[in-house]
């Protein structure tokens, strides 16, 4: 099974490219996690939705190759990153090579309650029609990796054992729902 992570961060030591990373190891057995780099993409202009440009393009079809999407959020002002918004907003348009994705929402934040305000506006935004992804429903299956800078260590891995068990079982619940 072939996933595609998008972190809406561009921090160099980003606790959600650090998160995905860690999915993409423990789960290597499961699954192939290809993280895609979103921060090449030119701001999404209607003019050229229907002739985007190449990056978009290759971005696009490495989308639609997926069997999945696994995307890990930041929260900024209570929502999500610009970087994020505008890498969904070319998903939208033209040919949505998103519609009826599986998505799985992880996000790690150096607070209290996690990235809980941003998952909740992504996932208002991949049931938007442009979109329409299939989003792993709530009801335990948030990952919030709360106080997340004492979760990892120097090397980027996740050493927090209920989070890493809870995780487990979230992983596991969306490669059935996938």
């Amino acid at each position: 099974m072939k996933l595609v992570g998008l972190v809406g961060s561009v921090r160099k030591n980003s606790y959600n490219a650090m998160l995905l990373g860690f999915i993409g190891q423990r789960y290597e057995k499961d699954f192939h996690l290809d993280v895609t780099d979103i921060s090449s993409l030119p701001y999404f202009n209607q003019d050229e939705e229907n002739d985007a440009p190449t990056v978009v393009r290759s971005f696009k079809q490495t989308i639609l190759d997926a069997d999945g999407l696994v995307i890990a959020t930041p929260e900024y002002n209570w929502s999500i990153p610009g970087i994020l918004k505008n890498a969904l907003d070319w998903l939208s348009r033209g040919e949505r090579v998103a519609a009826g994705k599986p998505v799985l929402i992880v996000g790690a934040s150096t607070g209290m309650i996690g990235t809980l305000r941003a998952q909740v506006h992504l996932r208002q935004i991949l049931s938007s029609p442009g979109l329409d992804c299939r989003v792993l429903p709530p009801g335990g299956n948030e990952v919030l990796v709360t106080f997340a800078a004492n979760k990892f260590n120097e090397g980027g891995q996740l050493t927090d054992e209920p989070t890493v068990l809870f995780l487990d079982t979230v992983v596991h619940k969306f490669l059935d729902f996938v």
